[in-house]
């Protein structure tokens, strides 16, 4: 090879590892930039609810707030361990064989019908929760919260989300998302979650607006209801509409009138943490309303 030619070859080199290095830059960078979006929109979110707020707080916040971090950074630590991945590989099956529904439709329409997909699937394990005594001593640590705001959408117990599992990885394999459908998916859900959890009220006829295709604070307020007529209601968490479908869904009571929580005799001292870790292993007493 001649000089000229090495020398091209070696700016040719130079060239491509400057390209690969700027776009990992440029990956890590809009990683940044989306955490910092999101962690802004959520501070937002916890300022907005507590300067508009939607229902009276009957309990001190700052025990509460605490609590329940406590239990979705342990969620976050079982999702991140073992579901993101083993969804991540269902993921990249589905785009690799043309498998589930987000596959089989035009490739336009591809991202919003495996969203679409994903969000009905979890509207089905929702109700199943309430209606499962088995699945229901679980999501019953979620419930018993007695005031409800953007903190309660990550009260959960951490085995609650392997108990999920099995019907979390059905969901993907059906809906047929690829990774970049899983991400979105993911990303709008929790979204909806801390949004329909938050004690927010917003301006007038904005919730009602809202609630004809996405789940409000005022939708959401009524399902944590402790009286169990109107809390089988309104089990969507993010399009409202599967609740319309089912005729499921439900606008009354007013929120100032609803009592959050569970209506039954160990709820209260089910709040604490170490209790609501061991709940779900001792026997639910019948609830009072």
């Amino acid at each position: 090879m001649t000089t000229r030619g090495c020398i091209a070859r070696a700016f040719s080199g130079l060239e491509a590892a400057a390209l690969s290095g700027m776009a990992i830059v440029m990956k890590v960078s809009g990683k940044h930039l989306f955490g910092a979006l999101a962690a802004g929109a959520v501070g937002a979110l916890l300022v907005a609810e507590r300067k508009r707020p939607l229902r009276r707080r009957t309990r001190p916040d700052l025990a509460r707030n605490i609590r329940n971090a406590a239990m979705g950074a342990s969620c976050a630590l079982v999702i991140a361990l073992v579901e993101e991945p083993l969804t991540q590989r269902i993921a990249r099956a589905n785009a690799a064989g043309g498998r589930g529904i987000a596959q089989r439709v035009p490739k336009p329409l591809s991202l919003a019908a495996g969203v679409l997909a994903m969000d009905y699937g979890f509207y089905l394990w929702h109700v199943a929760t309430h209606k499962l005594p088995f699945l229901w001593r679980w999501h019953r640590v979620h419930h018993i919260d007695e005031d409800m705001d953007a903190s309660t959408a990550v009260r959960f117990h951490a085995l609650d989300m392997l108990v999920s599992l099995p019907w979390r990885l059905v969901q993907v394999r059906l809906a047929g998302v690829d990774p970049a459908g899983l991400f979105a998916w993911r990303q709008f859900f929790n979204a909806s979650i801390l949004f329909h959890h938050s004690n927010l009220r917003l301006p007038a006829g904005w919730d009602e607006r809202l609630s004809l295709a996405l789940t409000t604070p005022k939708m959401h307020g009524i399902h944590h209801s402790s009286v169990k007529a109107e809390r089988d209601s309104n089990w969507t968490s993010g399009f409202s509409f599967w609740d319309r479908l089912h005729g499921t869904f439900r606008d009354t009571p007013a929120q100032d009138a609803i009592d959050i929580g569970v209506a039954d005799p160990r709820a209260g001292a089910d709040i604490a943490l170490a209790r609501s870790l061991t709940a779900p292993f001792r026997p639910i007493p019948p609830e009072t309303r």
